[in-house]
């Protein structure tokens, strides 16, 4: 009973650090569900489980990211259309993937994305004002403080990235953010607190895409799902509140650390090296 009593808990703090950093937290609960002895779900379930509760992440998140007006709602939509295709075929290729295989691929996703939360990021806005000069063409929003954000997008590489993140998320059980926040922020050029905002817009789509998908496949351990679900609402709301206002990079290099303990642990099980 009381591993039952743990699993909202640990999703109420996954909460606060998935919105604050605009993943979905599957980053987290998949290894908590794979790696603790009490759970011990296969990693295809595990993310099922994971994506299920994850839609209730991105929805708490989404609702306070708007009354912040930190959405952009035109390039959420425009990425969504192309991650829900790349979430149905990335949750389906999952059931063909054999257990350990699917394990490992996740342990070296979670690899890549510690080592982007300890790269130091480049001037951000030196490389937006050069774009912005370039391709003559730029977005502006004003949040809800008043703060004024100026970037450009580049629409052609809008489909790509979309079919990326949702394959992600469909095959890893990822809400597809860990994909989308460094990619929109680095490689677009939308700042940090946009892109995260905009992530969780995304992730509503994506995760309900995925989830279809694992129903059908019979993927899911609903009573698990729905704990995480009642922790990580709160937490999200929690997290979406304070990353408008708390430096996230000393949370970057403490997530970074936490990622890269749970890849070697999985790698450990996966390779039958620690049981």
């Amino acid at each position: 009973m009381w591993d039952l009593i743990l699993l909202p808990v640990i999703a109420f703090f996954i909460g606060i650090v998935a919105a604050m950093l605009g993943i979905g937290g599957g980053v987290f609960m998949v290894p908590t569900l794979v790696l603790f002895p009490w759970y011990a779900l296969s990693p295809a379930v595990a993310s099922g489980t994971s994506l299920a509760a994850i839609i209730f992440t991105s929805v708490s998140s989404t609702y306070r990211y708007m009354k912040q007006k930190r959405i952009d709602h035109l390039l959420g939509l425009a990425l969504a259309s192309t991650t829900i295709p790349g979430a149905f075929l990335g949750s389906y290729l999952k059931s063909l993937i054999e257990t350990r295989l699917l394990g490992l691929i996740f342990a070296f996703f979670l690899i890549f994305v510690a080592a982007r939360m300890f790269i130091e990021k480049r001037n951000i806005e030196e490389r937006n004002t050069a774009r912005k000069a370039r391709r003559g063409k730029i977005r502006r929003l004003v949040d809800n403080q008043g703060n004024i954000f100026t970037y450009s997008v580049n629409i052609w590489v809008i489909p790509f990235l979309g079919l990326t993140a949702g394959f992600f998320s469909g095959l890893l059980g990822i809400g597809g953010g860990a994909v989308l926040v460094p990619t929109m922020n680095l490689g677009i050029g939308v700042p940090i607190h946009l892109s995260a905002a905009t992530s969780m817009f995304i992730m509503i789509f994506t995760s309900i895409a995925g989830t279809l998908t694992n129903l059908w496949l019979n993927q899911i351990r609903f009573d698990y799902a729905v704990l995480l679900a009642l922790g990580i609402i709160f937490g999200a709301q929690l997290g979406a509140h304070y990353a408008a206002k708390v430096s996230a990079r000393n949370l970057r290099r403490m997530f970074g650390v936490v990622l890269l303990m749970a890849s070697i642990r999985m790698i450990l099980k996966f390779t039958d090296i620690m049981p």
